[in-house]
């Protein structure tokens, strides 16, 4: 097979691999993409996309589940619904695919030549792929990594049968009757709640004292109190201790150990950078623990390669991967950028969800911060009474000295829209005065941010 020469090539077609080679495609940059599955990478095939999808469908199918024999506020009866969770999958998948479809498109528009296989490195400038029609060389000026991460499996609960990770969660065709989720951050939760509205009776089993152990506490209560009312068993301070026939082995937080019964174990630890299978052990590149090492313009140990999201380390999101690739395809065509963002916000989509935007109180305290802090309510914000989702709060975090905006967390329904508004005051350098005097429209959750301020600055209006 004829060799291919490039200017870049991108290994991966992730968030930020395509996000990389599409705008490096733009530029004029003579650009190759490898992709051993799917374009659109974790996020779009089997994370992010496909997660929400499944959510959205379990709010939904709860809705009409509580309108059902009893008395809706609302004024709404029906009848009792029924799941066929086959085609609410079939439904997911579609959305997967048409925007699988939308990627590819893309990147054929910006004149990029996809691959298809599996990469292995040669050396620095030098790869083979295994393709369907044999092995592809392929050679370049500059490369990004950009393989993303996959989940990380206990030794002790090898995914396989009963034992799954999100990627087959995602997949399943029944709901199971009994659910038992190990770990507690937003994956267990945001996948635990959904399969808990869809019927499942759902454990989280949490090794630390407090689900979503990420967040502080004032940020986490809401959703605490949410599973409660689901129905969802929460045990902290347990620890996984093996498989047993149909049921998870544990050890509670006094020493006791339990069999929880189980027919689905969902497995959600974390994720891991995926830095094996591909020949990374041919080049010399230093390490930041088990992440590739790289500077402020996402460089790493050797010349002419980058590297970009989750391999590169926390946090591992998919909006930071686009950021850093479209910065790297900007370099390689020769502008003058570097890694300068103040914030990334994050969205834990749970029930209610939670957008956090810069340091939260006891970090901008850890940094040494003489901070104000104004907080609002929900119950207190007209839109959210008629949508009949009044908890949580916006808090907003500022200098004492100048009231400079340090950070934004949020919990309820629907922040998660919120989420850039938050980033875009960090990023643009706004005070208190210069939130509170913006006029934001009425009536929507959005006034809970004005009105944070206005708390802050001491002459908040509706409390």
């Amino acid at each position: 097979m004829k060799e291919i020469v490039c200017k870049l090539l991108v290994i991966g077609a992730g968030p930020g691999g395509y996000i990389c080679a599409i705008r490096a495609g733009q530029l004029g940059v003579d650009t190759v993409i490898v992709e051993a599955v799917k374009a659109g990478g974790t996020c779009l095939n089997i994370g992010c996309i496909p997660s929400k999808a499944l959510i959205h469908a379990a709010e939904e199918f709860e809705k009409v589940s509580h309108m059902a024999g009893a008395k809706s506020p609302l004024g709404i009866s029906v009848e009792t619904p029924k799941l066929d969770l086959a085609k609410t999958i079939a439904w997911k998948d579609d959305i997967v695919g048409r925007l699988n479809s939308g990627v590819l498109g893309l990147l054929r528009k910006a004149r990029v030549k996809i691959v298809h296989g599996r990469a292995r490195f040669r050396d620095g400038k030098t790869v083979e792929v295994e393709t369907e029609t044999g092995m592809q060389v392929i050679r370049a000026e500059t490369v990004v990594i950009a393989t993303g991460s996959e989940p990380v499996e206990l030794p002790f609960l090898p995914f396989g049968g009963a034992v799954i990770s999100s990627t087959e969660a995602l997949s399943l065709k029944t709901v199971p009757k009994k659910l038992v989720v190990v770990g507690g951050g937003y994956i267990g939760l945001e996948l635990g709640t959904a399969f808990a509205k869809l019927g499942a009776q759902v454990t989280i089993v949490e090794a630390t004292q407090q689900i979503l152990p990420q967040y502080d506490a004032e940020l986490v209560k809401p959703v605490a109190k949410r599973l409660a009312d689901l129905g969802m068993r929460v045990l902290t301070g347990a620890k996984a201790k093996g498989h047993s026939g149909d049921a998870l082995l544990i050890e509670t937080t006094d020493g006791e150990e339990q069999r929880l019964p189980a027919d689905k174990i969902l497995v959600t630890v974390g994720r891991k950078p995926r830095t094996e299978g591909w020949g990374l052990d041919e080049l010399d590149l230093d390490r930041a623990g088990k992440f590739l090492r790289i500077d402020d313009r996402c460089r790493t140990s050797m010349r002419g390669i980058h590297a970009i999201g989750d391999i590169t380390g926390e946090p591992m999101l998919a909006h930071r991967a686009m950021a850093q690739g479209e910065m790297v395809a900007e370099i390689v065509a020769g502008k003058k950028r570097t890694w300068d963002k103040r914030c990334i916000p994050a969205v834990c989509f749970t029930d209610p969800e939670i957008v956090t935007a810069g340091l939260s109180p006891d970090e901008a305290r850890a940094q040494g911060y003489d901070i104000r802090v104004g907080q609002f309510p929900f119950n207190a914000n007209g839109r959210a009474m008629t949508m009949l989702a009044e908890e949580g709060f916006v808090r907003i975090v500022v200098r004492a000295d100048n009231n400079l905006v340090l950070g934004i967390q949020a919990v309820g329904s629907g922040v998660s829209e919120l989420s850039s508004a938050f980033a875009l005051a960090i990023e643009m350098g706004a005070r208190l005065e210069d939130i509170a005097a913006t006029i934001h429209a009425h009536p929507t959750r959005s006034e809970g941010f004005q009105e944070a301020a206005m708390k802050a600055l001491g002459h908040a209006l509706h409390i």
